[in-house]
């Protein structure tokens, strides 16, 4: 089902919207010459995909670092993260799971979360028309269905607005939340939450290697990362980060992987490090991690996902895998 993009009246773009219908707050925007950025990005990607196929490549690669005009993210994502694939093998699929006997349930989890779903968005008020919180709810009732281990998760309708958003398209975003579920952020969402648990750890893991005054004052004060970093990983980002910049964390998180988390997260960190240790007791600690996700550094979208690349230094996948390793067997352990 392609949704018709959301029509923005006068009175909203007055009280001021971004492309994305959400309601723009006061405070630092994104800076000024990244229209001019956008413009030369798109004017590339145009050449590139001219009567050429979106394959895997190290061009591709560099191309989506630099960030992937709106207007093909929706093709770019599909492509690269086999999610338009899966589409095409199974091309009544979707339509068959909005048909299944309902799950009261499932139903009423994912009904008591649609209202909380970007209440700052003018596209999911119920007012708008169409309203995309239609299209949201028949998604996480497919994907409830479809994987009937996890149902629906809080944190999934955030996910799942923000692909609504870029593809304004009902069976597009659900095979592009299967694809995330399944392959690239696996167990974040089961009911054990053993994938985000075990990430988490891996992230503390690489900031004793990485940022080690941190860790040794997370220690000190018996922080648990989850504490601070508990939401970056379930939403991956959202509602945490700019809209512009979480986007274009996405575009990479879909071709290079969750690896691309693991450098947000170590990114934001190290920079701010000196603010960090500022912090003398628990709560100053907490605080400090909630100021890290604002300011100049994100709001520049470009800049910061130039960083992420820079700051952390090298982070091999042979290294996050071992690590994964090492702490899923301490969880198991303790369990």
């Amino acid at each position: 089902m392609v949704m018709e993009s959301n029509r923005l009246t006068d009175q909203e773009r007055d009280i001021g919207t971004d492309q994305y219908g959400f309601v723009r707050q006061a405070g630092p925007e994104q800076v000024s010459d990244y229209g001019s950025v956008l413009r030369r990005r798109a004017i590339k990607w145009r050449k590139l995909l001219q009567g050429s196929r979106v394959e895997r490549s190290l061009k591709m690669k560099r191309y989506i670092r630099k960030g992937i005009p709106n207007e093909y993210r929706s093709l770019i994502w599909m492509t690269v993260s086999g999610a338009q694939a899966q589409m095409e093998k199974n091309p009544a699929y979707y339509m068959k799971l909005l048909e299944m006997e309902e799950d009261p349930k499932l139903i009423d989890a994912v009904k008591t979360d649609i209202n909380r779903t970007f209440p700052d968005n003018v596209q999911f008020r119920k007012t708008a028309n169409p309203s995309l919180q239609d299209a949201l709810f028949n998604i996480l009732v497919a994907y409830g269905n479809h994987n009937k281990n996890i149902g629906y998760c809080q944190g999934m309708n955030f996910i799942a607005g923000y692909l609504l958003i870029v593809t304004k398209d009902e069976e597009k975003s659900f095979w592009l939340l299967d694809a995330l579920i399944a392959k690239i952020v696996p167990d974040f969402y089961t009911p054990t939450m053993i994938g985000l648990k075990t990430d988490q750890e891996v992230l503390s893991q690489l900031v004793k290697m990485k940022v080690p005054a941190v860790a040794a004052l997370m220690e000190r004060h018996n922080v648990m990362w989850t504490l601070v970093v508990g939401r970056w990983f379930i939403c991956l980002f959202i509602d945490i980060l700019p809209v512009e910049t979480v986007l274009r964390i996405w575009d990479c998180l879909f071709y290079e992987g969750s690896k691309v988390t693991f450098r947000v997260a170590l990114t934001l960190i190290k920079y701010h490090q000196a603010s960090i240790l500022e912090a003398n007791n628990f709560p100053a600690i907490c605080e400090k991690f909630k100021e890290i996700t604002h300011g100049p550094l994100v709001q520049d979208c470009h800049g910061f996902m130039q960083k992420i690349f820079t700051e952390p230094g090298r982070l091999p996948l042979a290294t996050i895998i071992k690590l994964r390793e090492h702490c899923r067997a301490e969880i198991d352990a303790q369990s």
